[in-house]
């Protein structure tokens, strides 16, 4: 059983509950410790999923986890240009812990300036903002450059936890 924690980021309403669920079901397999953060205590998905968050966003400390993950959805926007969200995201990059993002989520961590010359994939909707926050664009279902993961969205949601629990597990 590993003593790693893993911060997964929910938006209040809607995210997309594959992108959630399946990487969360990776990394406990894997004995990494989740625990699920949102704006409010319930975090709706879109097919459904109605969700009681461990924590309050406002009370996350950056450096309770190894890894901070960043879930998809429209509902994920209200991230984009939140300064804890940008800031969680720049703790990550220079402490040299895990920064997942997956689908529309790529967004926000493209907007805090941590991708900058990185290689990355997101969902196409923000595939410019990815472009614009200095990314080198893939368009891959998974991409991995160093300890950063991006996802193109819910059909990758396995794999994005898989390359998370195989950059933790090192």
């Amino acid at each position: 059983m590993s003593n790693k924690r893993v911060l997964m980021i929910l938006a209040e309403d809607p995210f997309r509950d594959p992108e959630y669920f399946e990487p969360k079901k990776v990394l406990e397999n894997a004995g990494f410790k989740v625990t699920t953060t949102s704006t409010a205590t319930n975090a709706k998905g879109a097919e459904g999923a109605d969700i009681k968050v461990d924590l309050l966003f406002k009370d996350v400390q950056a450096k309770d986890y190894d890894a901070i993950v960043f879930i998809g959805g429209v509902g994920s926007y209200q991230y984009h240009d939140d300064k804890k969200a940008h800031d969680l995201a720049k703790y990550a990059v220079s402490n040299k812990k895990v920064l997942g993002a997956i689908c529309a989520a790529v967004g926000t961590v493209a907007n805090a300036g941590v991708l900058k010359g990185v290689k990355a994939t997101s969902f196409s909707g923000v595939a410019d903002m990815v472009k614009a926050g200095g990314a080198i664009y893939t368009g891959e279902g998974v991409t991995v450059d160093g300890n950063i993961v991006t996802a193109d969205g819910p059909k990758s949601a396995r794999s994005f936890g898989d390359a998370i629990s195989k950059l933790l597990s090192k």
